[in-house]
């Protein structure tokens, strides 16, 4: 697709199909909701999607926390590698493919982390701890099912792929502006200055799906709309339809 450039970002012209850059951490539940909403919108509406990976081990390599949080975090590290290694080998079409068969593995009814749902305060950290053993698995298993080479898993112990990463966070456009990620999911509408979210607990669909994507593509390509929160507590994900 062509682009256009306005004050140093790159902005797709209006053919009438829309396009959305998509970061993804594949351990995310929240960014698994997203784009589960974001392929629903696809199978509608006149949008291309296109996946790029986040890693959210290296965007929080330089914050304090626990030990116990931080050796959790490390883990995030393999999945998400595995995925740059695919597209450097592979090429840019793999990588969609490869993040629905790890993210359906995962956050699905049967993935490693259903039991995590159901943990209690107390246990969720030990219930959590458990079901990140098994990505390893989950991370070869994916690759089976799109149909790559199986040493690709080895990638997940690599940090020759941390460059990589780093180069697809820096692609996040940010209209000029200073960037500022937040963590994922991460989306930029027809290449304006991307957003952190939206963060959804369930994934919409049908009409639903169709109305939320009208109201993100209105904001998100509006020039003079910067940030929307809400004032509550976040709610558990719901990574099951």
């Amino acid at each position: 697709m062509n682009t256009t450039e306005t004050g140093g970002t790159r902005h797709a012209p209006d053919t009438g199909t829309d396009t959305v850059d998509f970061w993804f951490d594949p351990l995310c539940p929240w960014a698994w909701i997203t784009s589960r909403w974001i392929t629903e919108v696809a199978e509608h509406r006149p949008l291309t999607v296109r996946w790029h990976e986040m890693s959210l081990a290296l965007l929080n390599s330089g914050s304090e926390m626990s030990e116990q949080r931080r050796r959790m975090l490390d883990a995030y590290w393999g999945p998400v590698r595995v995925v740059a290694a695919a597209r450097h080998a592979h090429g840019d079409d793999v990588v969609g493919p490869l993040y629905t068969a790890l993210g359906s593995r995962l956050h699905a009814p049967d993935g490693i982390f259903a039991p995590v749902r159901d943990a209690t305060e107390d246990t969720w950290q030990q219930v959590m701890t458990e079901a990140m053993s098994g990505t390893g698995a989950v991370v070869e298993a994916a690759l089976r099912d799109v149909g790559l080479p199986a040493d690709l898993a080895g990638e997940a112990g690599s940090e020759r792929w941390d460059e990589a990463l780093r180069a697809s966070h820096a692609r996040v456009p940010s209209d000029g502006l200073g960037q500022e990620l937040i963590g994922v999911p991460t989306l930029s509408v027809n290449g304006r200055a991307a957003q952190f979210g939206p963060v959804l607990s369930e994934i919409p669909t049908g009409e639903r799906a169709l109305r939320l994507w009208d109201a993100l593509r209105t904001l998100a390509t509006d020039p003079g709309f910067f940030e929307l929160k809400q004032c509550t507590g976040r709610p558990e994900p719901r990574t099951v339809r």
